[in-house]
């Protein structure tokens, strides 16, 4: 449930056009941790130094909330359970209508549901949502609803994420396409090591274990290079519903010497250094974030050709794209950069470039921050 009680209301400095600073409210609500989650910090920390007065609603016990105590940014508990969650619609409606937002950014896909019942006043806020999975939208009156009456403006972190909602109904005028972006600097020193690609190399991959992630095809696929004679390490970071099912798979195909299961890694830095080639074999993937870290760490990539993914990873300059659920395809691309440890450098090296050049969190925020404004100056 929401309370207002903790909430601070802060004085926003105005001026004219893109010099006024703007007064935001970000929701969102969910308890895990995630690329999303990422990009939401990242964004805040760049808003909060530019000097716009942000408040967050988040569940208290959600990491989230944890990672931005140290931001110059309020914070709001917010609980909630499920898309039919209408216990804290009253509050927060009182909150937007007594808070003289400009910006109301909904940040998931619970948190967008929640436009049904917010207020759209005539110089209320403008609303935006950002949506960061390629999962398609179900055609019909209520998908054109809540994103053509109940949403201002629409953040696609990806072109085949655009595409979709465009099928789906939803006119594209109001959707701008904002790639996700990283920190880069951590990585950095990672990327500046020669990968080691030894007489044991090892490959891996950073990804809740979720069936949307893959992880089956890349024990398949390991599982059909032990038996053409390659011995790689398999190093497998995150954790999820999957881990009990993927261990016993891992037993069945006698990988249990090759593969190990790290479980949530926090120093994603220290876990890259640790490997050779980085594989994302994704069913599903709004953009792909750890294929974005893995490129700034300077390793190449091994990914399939899901969502986003081959918006960032070029082949054959940056790294290998495979179909989706190949494992086939996958232990073949894995094995030529294997063999091939010249060529699995320069793509790591192009990656890292790849990376700075487009995919930095500040150039994400900026975007965003872009898009505030324009949204603004629509209706003004």
């Amino acid at each position: 449930m929401l309370s207002s009680g903790s909430w601070r209301k802060r004085t926003t400095s105005v001026g004219s056009g893109h010099n006024r600073l703007l007064k935001i409210l970000h929701i969102d609500p969910e308890r895990n941790w995630g690329g999303g989650e990422v990009q939401v910090v990242g964004l805040l920390a760049y808003l909060s130094g530019r000097g716009h007065d942000n408040t967050l609603l988040a569940h208290p016990h959600g990491r989230l909330f944890e990672h931005c105590g140290d931001l110059n940014i309020a914070r709001l508990p917010l609980f909630l359970r499920n898309d039919l969650d209408l216990r804290p619609v009253a509050s927060l409606r009182r909150l937007i209508c007594e808070g003289n937002y400009d910006i109301v950014h909904l940040h998931t896909k619970r948190a967008h549901a929640l436009s049904l019942w917010l207020p759209r006043q005539p110089h209320g806020p403008k609303y935006v949502v950002t949506r960061r999975m390629d999962y398609p939208e179900r055609k019909g009156w209520y998908t054109r609803y809540l994103y053509n009456r109940r949403i201002d403006g629409i953040v696609a972190v990806s072109q085949p994420i655009l595409d979709l909602l465009v099928s789906a109904g939803i006119d594209a005028k109001r959707i701008r396409l904002i790639h996700s972006g990283i920190n880069s600097r951590p990585f950095e020193s990672v990327a500046s090591e020669i990968p080691s690609l030894g007489d044991v190399p090892v490959v891996g991959t950073v990804a809740v274990l979720e069936e949307r992630k893959g992880h089956r095809f890349l024990l398949e696929a390991a599982a059909r290079l032990k038996s053409q004679g390659y011995q790689i390490k398999y190093y497998l970071a995150g954790d999820g519903s999957l881990r009990g099912q993927l261990e016993e798979m891992v037993k069945r195909l006698k990988l249990t010497n090759e593969v190990k299961f790290y479980g949530f890694v926090s120093d994603t830095p220290a876990f890259l250094a640790r490997i050779d080639l980085f594989v994302l074999p994704s069913l599903h993937e709004g953009l792909g974030v750890a294929a974005l870290e893995a490129m700034a760490a300077g390793k190449a990539v091994v990914a399939s050709r899901a969502g986003g993914l081959a918006e960032l990873v070029l082949d054959p300059d940056t790294g290998l794209l495979v179909s989706p659920g190949d494992p086939e395809a996958l232990a073949k691309a894995i094995a030529k950069l294997v063999r091939d440890r010249s060529l699995a450098r320069v793509m790591g090296n192009r990656g890292a470039d790849r990376v700075r050049g487009h995919f930095t969190l500040e150039q994400m925020a900026l975007k965003n921050e872009a898009y505030y404004y324009d949204l603004l100056e629509r209706s003004a």
